[in-house]
């Protein structure tokens, strides 16, 4: 059922012209607990020089209370954006940390030695640090990569809570401490469309020492910047993940050519370029409980929604069409009925089951999306609102002004407890 609808602050609001037509808009959109009250407040953000330099932030409450805003103007994002929401001083609410655009240094786009990085507390916006690291300077855009930016929250460390963060930029990932240094950089080698790593890394705790390895589906980098195997695999490794895959035991998960890798870069798991022509999407989630193990679901035909179920041995359990979405992308699993029962596949506005059937359809959402279909509508971010262990799913388009969270309808809305942000929300799988 569509639970709330909350209306981005008009003060937030831009307006534009799209396709000759007046459009108003807040830009891209990330949650989590600002102010430490046990709700989830909001953060929409706009971008300048096409997207890639954030330079207007504002944060709101659950009921479209303003809480803080910096900057002004700017253009939609560019998904994924780097932006992200996490506590990173443990004191119970967010700070954000995101890139800034300088508006008295005019760079061209593919230069960011006009971009700092910045941590603000989330309960009122107070600027905590800010690093304007040399490295930058050096970060041109090159190759297709340059685009999709992300900032993840990593544990690097080996601390009680993660407290670095890693970008990729280009053909460069940068990881920071929580002092917004630099500590190491990877040169990643190969940078051409179809044969280059993930647009959005993952990271997890692949070798068991406490710390997170970041990988790109042709490299796994440890947590000190040591590359520990690059190899360029499958064409098109547009998505990857480090998740628990056999009796527990995180593997990198990677869709170009259907791979299951462990530590060493051996494959558990390699479907082949003739069962994934192109794997433009992949999650794990134990779909099917009379199965042993988690199994994958893969986009594997490109821009399509032709999905296949493929089983912890790596055999093809079923083959199915998804339901038709903008760009043909936003892939997630949803745990509907709480993390007990087998999570439901998103993707589009619906819910499919394990065996590739759809379940639910999400009410009240436009039938034609507003604006540019490539930012990310029907995207789907994870969230337990009300703090029972289902999760609820909000629905944002950066083009419309408008939050939209959906929940079950046989989750009781006047039980809530506080809301717990997870990697869910400050590591959430946005792209174009």
């Amino acid at each position: 059922m569509l639970w709330k609808e909350i209306a981005v602050p008009e003060a937030f609001l831009q307006s534009t012209l799209f396709d000759s037509q007046p459009l108003t808009f807040g830009g891209d959109i990330r949650v989590d607990d600002l102010d430490g009250d046990g709700e989830p407040e909001w953060v929409v953000f706009r971008s300048t020089d096409k997207g890639m330099k954030p330079c207007f932030i504002g944060a709101f409450e659950m009921d479209g209370t303003v809480m803080w805003q910096v900057g002004e103007e700017g253009d939609q994002p560019a998904r994924p954006g780097s932006v992200t929401l996490y506590d990173f001083d443990g004191d119970g609410s967010d700070e954000v940390l995101h890139f800034w655009h300088d508006p008295a240094v005019d760079n061209p786009i593919d230069n960011m030695a006009d971009v700092s990085v910045q941590l603000r507390r989330g309960d009122n916006g107070a600027l905590m640090r800010e690093s304007r690291p040399a490295l930058f300077a050096e970060c041109a855009g090159e190759g297709p990569n340059w685009v999709h930016q992300r900032l993840l929250v990593a544990n690097l460390s080996g601390s009680s809570r993660a407290q670095e963060f890693v970008v990729k930029l280009g053909e460069r990932l940068v990881a920071f401490d929580a002092s917004l240094k630099v500590i190491w950089h990877y040169r990643i080698q190969w940078n051409e469309y179809t044969k280059c790593s993930a647009y959005i890394p993952a990271l997890g705790d692949i070798d068991g020492d406490g710390r997170d390895e970041i990988t790109g589906g042709y490299y796994l980098v440890d947590d000190d910047g040591t590359v520990m195997w690059a190899e360029q695999l499958g064409r098109n490794m547009d998505s990857v993940a480090i998740v628990p895959w056999d009796e527990g035991t995180p593997r990198v998960i990677a869709s170009g050519g259907g791979y299951v890798l462990d530590a060493a870069g051996d494959a558990l798991v390699h479907l082949g370029e003739d069962v994934v022509p192109h794997g433009q999407e992949v999650r794990v989630g134990d779909f099917r409980p009379e199965l042993e193990g988690p199994e994958m679901v893969i986009r594997w035909n490109g821009h399509r929604n032709d999905a296949m179920m493929v089983g912890n041995d790596g055999s093809v359990l079923i083959r199915f069409k998804l339901n038709d979405s903008p760009n043909h992308t936003g892939l997630e699993a949803i745990f509907w009925q709480g993390t007990a029962a087998a999570p439901m596949i998103y993707n589009g506005g619906t819910l499919w089951n394990g065996k590739g059937e759809m379940v639910a359809q999400f009410p009240g959402l436009p039938a034609e999306p507003v604006g540019d279909f490539r930012r990310g509508w029907y995207h789907g971010i994870p969230l337990d609102v009300l703090g029972d262990d289902a999760e609820e799913v909000l629905l944002y388009n950066p083009w419309e002004n408008v939050v939209r969270l959906y929940r079950a309808e046989t989750t009781d809305s006047s039980a809530t407890k506080r809301f717990q942000p997870t990697a869910r929300q400050y590591n959430a799988r946005l792209m174009d």
